[in-house]
């Protein structure tokens, strides 16, 4: 005697009004087209690029530590367990000091850079030790712009290939 088969001979009483398609699941839409996604993400991709050339140029001082702890903090959790995975911390430090990084808005650029090119016509050591004695008589915290700045035309003026050349004169 033979064993008979569990499988019955089925008959459809209904088929689905449209063509077959070989999904291979009846009654199922795809969502959108490929082409659609690929459009998306092409786009996202640019957009995302775009946004970090201008984060790169250094525009918003702000979002230098949101992109190098980023980086970091990708990076940390990319490599895990390794010993390099160290570098998680500092990113995250970095991310977290962000909001803490004071902004320099245009107008303040445009500010300091007048401020440069006034104090770069004292050139002469003479002219220096008169405006370094009448800063003297302000407290250094009323001054410290102005000495940061002097400070730096100083260093400029000692670092530079050319003799005879000043900062601020062209």
């Amino acid at each position: 005697m033979l064993l008979r088969s569990h499988r019955r001979n089925r008959v459809v009483w209904s088929s689905p009004a449209g063509p077959a398609r070989g999904t291979g699941l009846a009654g199922l839409t795809p969502v959108t087209r490929p082409g659609r996604i690929r459009r998306f993400i092409r786009i996202s991709v640019l957009l995302t690029v775009m946004g970090l050339v201008d984060l790169a140029r250094g525009e918003h001082p702000r979002w230098r530590f949101a992109l190098a702890g980023g980086a970091l903090t990708v990076a940390g959790l990319v490599l895990g367990h390794n010993p390099a995975g160290a570098i998680l911390l500092p990113g995250l430090l970095l991310l977290f000091s962000a909001p803490l990084a004071p902004a320099s808005p245009a107008a303040d650029r445009k500010r300091r850079s007048v401020l440069e090119r006034e104090l770069a016509t004292y050139s002469t050591a003479a002219q220096r030790c008169d405006l370094e004695a009448i800063l003297d008589q302000y407290p250094d915290g009323v001054t410290r712009e102005l000495r940061g700045i002097l400070s730096q035309q100083a260093m400029a003026v000692v670092n530079s290939p050319v003799p005879g050349v000043h900062p601020g004169r062209r």
